[in-house]
């Protein structure tokens, strides 16, 4: 008989981790805790996590108080990573599995690098457009997750009990055949759609509206699909048509998590997105000057300079 998950825990009670909580909480308040330390774990306990209007009051445990888990779900900032490693150890059992549900691509092989490849599932969110102020989530669509082996031609026993979890709580779900295409079809879209909206300040319904966005939007994802294509992944411009049938569905008034970290003066995600492709461009001698402006554009925000969203569209020849 295949076991059930019966414990989960979160690293990241940002907009997915606050959601994904939620739901199975709703499920079963005894089925999920946070890993979180200092002032962030004080004031979940203190004020809980609001999603959509409900509170949810979900246990918070110190990384010290944690202990081995069923599922382990890892859905911190790129920079926050590396914390996030240390802090989850004693949350790491015989039994457990690991899900990165961040943007990338590399998060995977980070944590399996400590833990063990044995121990990762592979995963992302595709279609979700929450919006987090504080310890309020709102959201419009839920999107689903992605997740499963690199390989899905046979669903492992732990695939099928993420899946079987997922259905419990409610939690909109897919296990795609090929996990790493679909990873990075996530991150070319993360590579367009993110770092556009941050540089022209734009909801996705503004970006909808916006030919020069769209315009934009593609080129940045172009490049990412010509250093697919050189590491042998599958991806083409059919993925770029893809992407629209997934932006119609986002509020038009949602931001995405990049727009939502320069409004309120957090660290941003440039060097995973951007930065990375303009390593991996060089890497496999192919040109990538759109992303080079908009991480250029990108460090400017972030060092506060007003003038860096208005410099950027003009001076692209895309």
């Amino acid at each position: 008989m295949q076991r059930s998950m019966r414990q989960t825990a979160i690293i990241g009670a940002g907009a997915l981790g606050a959601t994904y909580g939620s739901l199975l909480f709703a499920m079963d308040p005894a089925a999920v805790c946070f890993i979180a330390s200092g002032e962030r774990a004080e004031r979940l306990r203190r004020d809980g996590v609001t999603v959509n209007g409900t509170t949810s009051r979900i246990t918070v445990l110190q990384p010290e108080e944690a202990g081995p888990v069923d599922l382990l779900i890892v859905a911190v900032k790129h920079h926050q990573l590396d914390q996030a490693i240390a802090v989850m150890k004693q949350a790491v059992g015989p039994a457990t599995t690991i899900l990165s549900v961040m943007n990338g691509i590399d998060s995977e092989e980070r944590i399996g690098a400590v833990y063990g490849m044995d121990r990762m599932l592979y995963g992302l969110t595709l279609g979700i457009d929450a919006v987090r102020e504080h310890n309020v989530v709102t959201y419009s669509s839920l999107g689903r997750v992605l997740f499963g082996e690199k390989r899905n031609s046979r669903l492992t026993e732990r695939v099928r009990q993420v899946r079987d979890l997922f259905s419990r709580a409610a939690i909109a779900h897919e296990i795609p055949p090929d996990m790493l295409r679909s990873l990075w079809f996530k991150y070319m879209i993360n590579v367009g759609v993110n770092q556009v909206s941050a540089v022209m300040g734009l909801t996705y319904g503004a970006i909808r509206s916006s030919a020069e966005a769209r315009e934009l939007m593609d080129a940045a994802m172009r490049e990412v699909i010509r250093i697919a294509r050189a590491m042998q992944v599958d991806l083409s411009e059919q993925d770029i048509a893809a992407w629209y049938t997934v932006l119609a569905t986002l509020g038009a008034s949602s931001k995405t998590s990049m727009l939502q970290d320069v409004e309120a003066g957090r660290k941003t995600e440039l060097e995973m997105l951007a930065g990375t492709v303009i390593a991996l461009g060089s890497r496999h001698g192919i040109a990538t000057p759109v992303n080079q402006r908009l991480f250029d554009a990108l460090q400017r925000i972030e060092a506060g300079s007003t003038c860096a969203a208005a410099s950027v569209p003009g001076a692209l020849q895309v």
